[in-house]
């Protein structure tokens, strides 16, 4: 996924209301960018941190500019969780995704569950969601998620569902940061999440989880990332 215009670099200043940001480019100029993120962003939102924002030339938006990355000493992070599914998108329409392919036609947004949609459907019985894993505490590893989400306690609820049901169910983890390799489940952080992950495996519910080939003029589907489940959420 290639970004439709250059990103143009600056220091964070701060981020607020969730969806704000003010930021600093590198030419002097303040501008307020939106921000795509509705996590704690831990570690991802110091003021001075280094930044890569997108102009927008879209009239019916409110802001000029969206914030796409954090730059860290160790590497890019993709703050903007929307990006996921493009990226993972764009992967599964070319083949190359090994766990997934062959599965068929790819539909994105899918009714399914309880009034929701599912990220992707392949060939009418493979359900995918996809999840953008941007937190990390210890180096090396990312953990997901950031914050409590109960709307992705849901979607592993409504996985479970479709593999009792006898279809393939696929959570999928895109690790958006370039200093990780592995990856596990944040389950101090939300409990409930990571005992819905346990139930929805016990049911069937596959887990994929890659890295992300992060740059400043594109994010591409990285290699498969390693995993650890905490024994915690049991």
């Amino acid at each position: 996924m290639r970004f439709a215009t250059p990103l143009v670099p600056g220091r964070l200043k701060r981020r607020y209301m969730r969806f704000l940001s003010d930021v600093v480019l590198d030419s002097g100029e303040e501008v307020r960018a939106h921000c795509p993120n509705p996590g704690s962003m831990m570690g991802l939102k110091d003021p001075g941190t280094r930044v890569w924002l997108e102009r927008n030339d879209d009239p019916k938006k409110k802001l000029d500019w969206g914030w796409r990355l954090s730059e860290l000493d160790q590497g890019f992070v993709t703050i903007d969780t929307g990006l996921a599914n493009r990226v993972v998108g764009e992967a599964l329409r070319a083949g190359a995704v090994p766990a997934l392919a062959g599965a068929g036609e790819v539909r994105a947004e899918v009714k399914y569950g309880t009034g929701s949609r599912v990220d992707f459907c392949l060939g009418g019985d493979t359900f995918v969601e996809v999840k953008s894993v941007t937190l990390a505490r210890r180096s090396g590893l990312a953990e997901f998620p950031d914050s409590v989400t109960q709307r992705g306690t849901k979607h592993l609820r409504e996985l479970a569902e479709v593999a009792r049901s006898g279809k393939r169910a696929v959570m999928f983890y895109l690790v958006q940061r370039t200093d990780c390799t592995d990856m596990t489940l944040a389950a101090d952080i939300d409990p409930d999440y990571a005992n819905a992950f346990d139930e929805a495996r016990a049911a069937g519910v596959e887990v994929i989880c890659h890295r992300a080939k992060i740059t400043p003029q594109e994010i591409t589907l990285g290699p498969v990332c390693g995993v650890g489940w905490p024994e915690s959420g049991k």
